[in-house]
């Protein structure tokens, strides 16, 4: 599953994979922090470094004003967005991009348990500065 032309394939294929895990094994219908809860195992069992709901500050003009979480943070460079929906819609594709420009991260991962087959979206930020 690792693909050396995308930047951080040999972490996303790991996420991927334990995402498959807990897709095999609770399918769909659960609540969102189920499969939190699930990946968390997940992660842990493969030694996945990680952050849960993880929470930085918004800023706008250099100004504080408020904050964001991301389901997990993924050895500080991977973003991963949880839902448990019929469908994604581009409103989670958004929320998604938004959350790896609120962070300058380069990429994040979308999942989405709540269909009958799992969906996945890797996204990359267009905004992203090196530093």
């Amino acid at each position: 599953m690792v693909n050396e032309k995308y930047k951080y394939s040999d972490i996303t294929s790991k996420i991927i994979g334990c995402t498959i895990d807990v897709h095999k094994i609770l399918g769909n219908g659960f609540q969102e922090v189920i499969y939190q809860r699930a990946l968390e195992v997940e992660f842990c069992r493969n030694k996945i470094l990680f952050n849960r709901e993880f929470e930085m500050p918004i800023s706008y003009k250099n100004e504080i004003i408020g904050t964001r979480r991301v389901d997990f943070l993924v050895e500080d460079k991977v973003s991963v967005e949880l839902k448990a929906i019929i469908k994604l819609e581009n409103v989670h594709y958004a929320q998604a991009i938004n959350y790896l420009e609120a962070y300058n991260l380069e990429v994040g991962l979308l999942i989405n348990f709540g269909s009958e087959s799992l969906e996945m979206k890797r996204l990359m930020n267009s905004k992203y500065k090196s530093s």
